[in-house]
C-alpha cells in the first residue's frame, strides 16, 4: 500500500513561474505547503508559497539545503541541469522520475523512444553539421522544420525551411546546436491529453483539448475537441502507455496531431500543462491538484468534465482587456501577478464556461 505524504509536509517545487504558482495553491488546498527553488527574484510562484530558495541551478549548498527541506521535489518545467537533480536525488525523491526528464529533454531521445514503444511520429534525422541536413532534406523532403534537441519552448528554437533552399539559414538560427529535422505533417488540427499516473500505477486522463496556436504560443484551448469517439479513446491509451513505459508520478502533457492516417504524436511535457487550464473551471478535480495527488500517494480525482470550456492564453498587452473580460458572464480569470507585459510573455488566462 502506497504512504500517503503526511498533512502539513512541505513539498519542493524547482521553477517559481505560473505553473508552480498554481502548484502551490493546489498544494496549500490539500492541506500541503510549498517550498520554491528560483534562480530569478520575486518569482509569480512566491505570492503563494510557504518558502523561496532564490539561488542559480549552480549553487550544490543551495540546492542540498532546499532538498533537507522538502519531503519530496516536484519541477514545473524541463530544462533542469543534470547536477543539480544529482544533488536533490542524494537526499529526497524527485517525481516525475528522472527518466522523464531525460526522455523529454532531447527532442531526438523523445521521437525514438515514442517509436520504440509503437506511435507514430513526424518523420525526423539528426541534424549536427550541414551534411547531416542535407542527407535529411534528401530522405524527409521539404517542407520541414528543423528544431535545437534541447531547450526550445514557445517557437523559440525553431526554424522553418520552405524548401531546401533555406537550409543555410535555418543551419544557422541553430547557433551550432545539435537539432532534428522533422518532416512535415499534413494535419487538420492539434489536441493534447493531460494525463496522470500515481504511486500505485493508477492512470486517469481529462478530455482531449483542442489547440490554436499563434507565432508558436498556444492562443486557446476548446474541450471537447474534434475527435471521434475512437480517436478520444486512442488518445487516451496512447497516454497511458506513455506514463507506463516511464513508470511516470505526476501529470504530463501528450500533444497529438490528428491527420486521416490516425494520431501522431508530437511531444510530451513531464509536468502540469498551458492546454491543461481548462480544467481549473472545467472539472471538480483540475489538473494542478491531480499532480499534488499523484506525488502525495493519494488516489487520483474524477478528472471527468462538467462544462465545456475555451481557455484562452492572455499573453503581453492582452492584459490591458482584462476590465472587459471581467463583466464576461461565465469567464473564470486566472492571473499571474507578473508586473511586467511584455510580447509573448503570458500574463495569465481566461476559462470561459461554455456549457
Amino acid at each position: 500500500m502506497t504512504k500517503t505524504l503526511p498533512a502539513g509536509s512541505v513539498i519542493g517545487i524547482l521553477g517559481g513561474g505560473q505553473l508552480g504558482r498554481m502548484l502551490s495553491v493546489a498544494a496549500a488546498r490539500l492541506g500541503y505547503k510549498t517550498h520554491i527553488y528560483e534562480p530569478m527574484a520575486n518569482p509569480p510562484a512566491a505570492d503563494v508559497a510557504h518558502a523561496v530558495t532564490t539561488a542559480p541551478y549552480e549553487d550544490l549548498t543551495a540546492l542540498e539545503a532546499f532538498a533537507k527541506s522538502v519531503a519530496i521535489v516536484t519541477y514545473e518545467f524541463e530544462n533542469i541541469p543534470t547536477t543539480a537533480l544529482d544533488a536533490i536525488e542524494a537526499v529526497c525523491p524527485i517525481h516525475p522520475n528522472r527518466r522523464a526528464l531525460s526522455v523529454s529533454q532531447d527532442r531526438l531521445i523523445e521521437k525514438s523512444f515514442l517509436r520504440d514503444l509503437g506511435l507514430a511520429t513526424a518523420p525526423y534525422a539528426a541534424v549536427d553539421d550541414a551534411t547531416d541536413l542535407a542527407e535529411a532534406l534528401d530522405e524527409i523532403g521539404a517542407p520541414a522544420i528543423l528544431k535545437t534537441r534541447r531547450l526550445g519552448y514557445d517557437g523559440k528554437g525553431q526554424a522553418r525551411l520552405k524548401s531546401v533552399a533555406d537550409a543555410d539559414t535555418a543551419l544557422a538560427d541553430m547557433q551550432g546546436a545539435s537539432a532534428i529535422l522533422e518532416g512535415f505533417v499534413a494535419f487538420s488540427h492539434e489536441v493534447s491529453v493531460i494525463a496522470a499516473r500515481n504511486l500505485s500505477g493508477e492512470v486517469a486522463a481529462f478530455d482531449p483539448g483542442e489547440n490554436v496556436h499563434e507565432g508558436g504560443i498556444l492562443r486557446t484551448t476548446t474541450v471537447p475537441a474534434r475527435l471521434t469517439e475512437a480517436q478520444r479513446t486512442d488518445a487516451v491509451l496512447l497516454s497511458a502507455k506513455i506514463l507506463n513505459a516511464l513508470n511516470y508520478v505526476g501529470v504530463m502533457g501528450v500533444e497529438l496531431f490528428v491527420t486521416p492516417k490516425g494520431l501522431i504524436v508530437n511531444e510530451i511535457a513531464p509536468r502540469v500543462h498551458n492546454s491543461g487550464h481548462w480544467t481549473q473551471n472545467g472539472c471538480a478535480v483540475d489538473q494542478f491538484e491531480q499532480h499534488i495527488r499523484a506525488i502525495a500517494g493519494w488516489p487520483l480525482g474524477d478528472g471527468s468534465r462538467h462544462s465545456d470550456v475555451v481557455m484562452e492564453n492572455l499573453i503581453g498587452n492582452d492584459i490591458d482587456r482584462i476590465p472587459d473580460i471581467a463583466q464576461e458572464r461565465n469567464a473564470a480569470i486566472h492571473l499571474y501577478g507578473k508586473a511586467e507585459a511584455r510580447p509573448g510573455r503570458k500574463m495569465g488566462h481566461v476559462n470561459r464556461i461554455a456549457g
